[in-house]
């Protein structure tokens, strides 16, 4: 659970070098629309993966509202998650006193047979999102999804709405201009909101270092291998790296060529299925 060498002090933004300032900027902007989403979308919720995407939002979160999270995290727990993400879970949730939904998904025999197998157990989550969502429905949910992710999610918006089955109308997304946000959902839906869209997983690593953020130990390099991303253990790998700390995992970024999903198994499936997926409400 490594972070990196200390947040930095108030005011450092104003005269540090550009890339700092970039980082301040990406701050500032989903701080902002963190607090949109809370002052437009009630009841709100958060899903928390325990990756670095989601710890940073989570982080952003704890700055927003002075270090206690007004919403609960939920999650969409398919009983598949390494075992350090559950520890790293339980730990986090105890010291930082957060409010947690542990969401279980249904099994893969109710997901789409026509999907590839890696998808299908992916789709565990998009129904287990539903099923809460049924339970307990929440007006907005946010989520720490970036564009430079997947090709399919540079179509997102900040608020993204979602209709009454979890689905995504691509075509229908709002307009969003000068920091304004539509926080109004189709009957029955909600809203999906993206503080992180416009960051990238360099700008991840650098903020996680910055501001001391902690991460999973999988994320760090043991025998030439680490996670680069984290998903469920049955369909994500480890990639070939020797970067066992955070500066090394910048250097490393800054050069690779591979993608940031070449450890997810359903990334190497079917060149539909993941945007099958996204359709139908996959985050």
């Amino acid at each position: 659970m490594r972070a990196g060498a200390g947040a930095r002090p108030a005011g450092w933004y104003n005269c540090a070098p550009m890339q700092d300032r970039h980082l301040h900027a990406l701050e500032q902007e989903s701080i902002h629309l963190i607090r949109e989403a809370h002052a437009q979308l009630n009841p709100l919720a958060m899903l928390w993966s325990l990756g670095k995407d989601s710890n940073t939002l989570l982080w952003l979160a704890r700055k927003a509202f002075n270090g206690r999270v007004p919403f609960p995290l939920i999650l969409l727990d398919t009983g598949n998650e390494f075992d350090e993400v559950y520890a790293f879970r339980d730990r986090y949730v105890r010291e930082w006193n957060l409010d947690h939904i542990a969401a279980v998904c249904p099994p893969a025999e109710d997901t789409d047979a026509t999907l590839p197998p890696a998808a299908r157990a992916a789709a565990r989550k998009t129904l287990g999102l539903k099923r809460l969502l049924a339970e307990r429905p929440f007006a907005g949910i946010l989520l720490g999804i970036r564009r430079d992710e997947q090709p399919i999610r540079g179509k997102e918006r900040g608020m993204s709405p979602r209709d009454a089955d979890g689905r995504w109308h691509f075509d229908a997304q709002p307009t969003e201009l000068w920091g304004q946000y539509s926080a109004i959902a189709p009957e029955g839906g909600h809203v999906r909101v993206h503080p992180l869209l416009k960051w990238t997983e360099l700008d991840i690593w650098r903020y996680v270092e910055a501001e001391n953020i902690p991460v999973p130990e999988l994320y760090f390099a043991r025998n030439g291998k680490r996670f680069r991303s984290l998903g469920e253990k049955d369909i994500t790998f480890p990639v070939d790296s020797n970067a066992a700390n955070i500066a090394e995992i910048i250097a490393e970024l800054t050069t690779t060529r591979q993608s940031e999903r070449a450890g997810r198994a359903m990334d190497h499936e079917r060149e539909d299925a993941f945007e099958r997926l996204r359709a139908t409400g996959y985050m």
